[in-house]
C-alpha cells in the first residue's frame, strides 16, 4: 500500500501587498512586482478563536440612516484660495491630506505658503521637514515671505519625536514633508519601505482623527508618476492631491484624485515665480497668443476640472520635397492630429502629403480631449490656405472619420464661458460637417483675400 505524501508546509514568506507566497525570501514580489514587500509570514489568517462581542456605547450605537445629521463638516480656509478650491472649500478638521508630485515641482513651496497663511490667520502650525534642514526651510521662507511666529519648524525623521512635538506645540495644522523620510522604531526596515510608510501614516492619521488635527502629508512618486509606497496609503487618507507642472514653464496645477469631502474634478492653478508660488485665479489669458491674428491659429475651450479655459492652437504647414513629410506636435495628442490630417486630406481634398505639419499649443498646456479636434482642423486648414480667423472666434467639437462634428462633454458650459470671455462666434456641433464649419469661417470669421479659392 503506497504511503500517503505528507501535507506541504505553508510557505514561510508572504507579500504584504497581494498575498503571494514563496519558500524563500526575494526582494521583489513575483505576482504584483512590488519591491520590499515580501516578509516572513505570520500564522495562518482567518478565524482561529471565538471573539467575545462588545456592546457599543451610547455615542457609538447604530442609528437609523434618516437620523444622521447631514450638516457638512466645518471647514476652515487654508489661506490659499486655489488650494481651497481643490479641497472642496477648505480644510476639514481631522482630515488627512496626501499631496504628491514630481521632485522639484514645488510641493514644499506650496505647503510652506499654506503654513504661513494659516499662521497669519491665528492657527499654530507645525512643519516637520524630513528632507531639508531647519536652516534651508528658513531661507526659503525668507525668500517667499512665509515667516511668522505661529509657524513652528522641526527637522525630524523619527515618528516618536514628531508625536512629541505635537504634544509640545499643540498645533492647529500639521505638515509632514515627506512621509517617506519618517521612520518608526516599532516597524522593521529603513524609512520609505512599505511597512514603514504604512506604520508612519497610520500613526499620524490616528492622531489626526483623535485630536481633530488636519494633517498634510507629502508623498513621493515613482517613475511612472504614481504615488510611491503601498496603495493602502491612498486608502487611509481622506484627500489625495497631485501637484503637476512642466519644468519648462512656470504654470502648476493641483488636481484632486480622491476627496471624501468634495468633488474630484476641481483644478487649482498656480504660477511659480522667483519669490514663491502665486495663485492664478483667472488663467484665461495664459494660453492665448498676443498681437494681431495670424494664419494657422484657432482658439478652443478646454476643460480643466470644472474650469473652462481658452487655449490657442497654432499650426504651420511647410512645403518639402522629402518622401516622408514630418508631423511634429507639442501639447496635443499626436494620434488625434494624425486623424484630423487624414480627414482634411480625404474629406476636404486638402493636400498635405507634400507638407511638413507642425501643431502646438500656447503656454505649455497639454490637450488630450477630443474637443480640440475642430480647432486643430481649422488651424491646419488656414495654415495651408494662408487664411486668418478672427480673434473672437472659438471652435469646439470632436471630428469623426466621416468629417462629422460631434458634440462634446460640458458643451453648454464651454460655449457660455466663450461668450463671457468675448468670443462672439462659436463653431460647434451645430455646423454638423467640417466642410460647413470651414465655409462658415468666411462669413462668421474673417473673409478670405480676393482671388483666394474656397474649400
Amino acid at each position: 500500500m503506497a504511503s500517503r505524501r505528507p501535507a506541504a508546509a505553508p510557505a514561510p514568506y508572504r507579500c504584504t501587498e497581494c498575498g503571494w507566497t514563496t519558500l524563500k525570501w526575494v526582494g521583489r514580489c513575483g505576482e504584483c512586482q512590488s519591491w520590499g514587500t515580501v516578509v516572513e509570514a505570520a500564522e495562518q489568517t482567518g478565524i482561529v478563536r471565538s471573539i467575545t462581542p462588545v456592546a457599543p456605547g451610547a455615542a457609538r450605537a447604530a442609528r437609523r440612516i434618516t437620523e444622521i445629521d447631514t450638516q457638512d463638516a466645518p471647514r476652515r480656509t487654508s489661506g490659499v484660495g486655489e488650494f481651497d478650491r481643490v479641497l472642496g472649500g477648505g480644510i476639514v478638521p481631522g482630515a488627512a491630506i496626501l499631496l504628491s508630485g514630481e521632485p522639484g515641482v514645488g510641493k514644499s513651496t506650496l505647503l510652506l505658503e499654506v503654513a504661513a497663511q494659516s499662521a497669519r490667520a491665528g492657527r499654530r502650525v507645525l512643519y516637520a521637514s524630513g528632507e531639508e534642514s531647519a536652516a534651508q526651510v528658513r531661507l526659503r521662507a525668507e525668500r517667499t515671505g512665509a515667516l511668522h511666529d505661529e509657524l513652528f519648524l522641526a527637522a525630524e525623521t523619527d515618528l516618536a519625536t514628531i508625536l512629541g512635538h505635537i504634544d509640545q506645540v499643540e498645533p492647529g495644522l500639521l505638515i509632514v514633508d515627506s512621509v517617506q523620510t519618517v521612520s518608526s522604531a516599532h516597524s522593521d526596515g529603513a524609512a520609505g519601505q512599505p511597512a514603514q510608510v504604512r506604520e508612519v501614516a497610520s500613526a499620524l492619521i490616528r492622531v489626526a482623527k483623535e485630536r481633530g488635527l488636519p494633517v498634510i502629508l507629502v508623498g513621493h512618486v515613482t517613475k511612472d508618476g504614481s504615488i510611491a509606497g503601498p496603495r493602502i496609503l491612498e486608502h487611509l487618507v481622506d484627500v489625495v492631491c497631485h501637484f503637476e507642472g512642466d519644468r519648462q514653464t512656470s504654470l502648476r496645477f493641483v488636481r484632486a484624485l480622491k476627496n471624501r469631502f468634495g468633488p474630484t474634478d476641481e483644478v487649482g492653478c498656480f504660477d511659480m515665480t522667483g519669490t514663491g508660488i502665486a495663485e492664478v485665479s483667472d488663467p484665461s489669458a495664459l494660453f492665448l497668443g498676443h498681437g494681431e491674428p495670424e494664419p494657422g491659429t484657432c482658439v478652443t475651450i478646454a476643460m480643466e476640472g470644472r474650469r473652462a479655459l481658452p487655449v490657442e492652437i497654432q499650426a504651420l504647414a511647410v512645403r518639402q520635397t522629402a518622401p516622408n513629410p514630418r508631423r511634429i506636435v507639442n501639447g496635443v495628442d499626436s494620434s488625434r492630429v494624425a486623424m484630423v490630417l487624414a480627414v482634411l486630406e480625404s474629406r476636404m481634398g486638402l493636400t498635405l502629403s507634400d507638407r511638413d505639419v507642425y501643431v502646438s499649443t500656447v503656454g505649455g498646456v497639454r490637450l488630450v480631449e477630443p474637443a480640440a479636434d475642430l480647432a486643430i482642423a481649422i488651424a491646419v486648414a488656414n495654415a495651408v490656405k494662408n487664411r486668418k480667423v478672427s480673434k473672437r472666434l472659438a471652435a469646439i467639437g470632436e471630428l469623426t472619420l466621416t468629417g462629422e462634428i460631434r458634440n462634446v462633454t460640458q458643451a453648454a458650459q464651454r460655449a457660455s464661458e466663450a461668450k463671457r470671455l468675448g468670443y462672439h462666434t462659436v463653431l460647434d456641433s451645430s455646423s454638423r460637417k467640417l466642410a460647413q464649419a470651414l465655409n462658415e469661417l468666411q462669413v462668421r470669421g474673417m473673409p478670405r483675400d480676393e482671388g483666394e479659392p474656397g474649400f
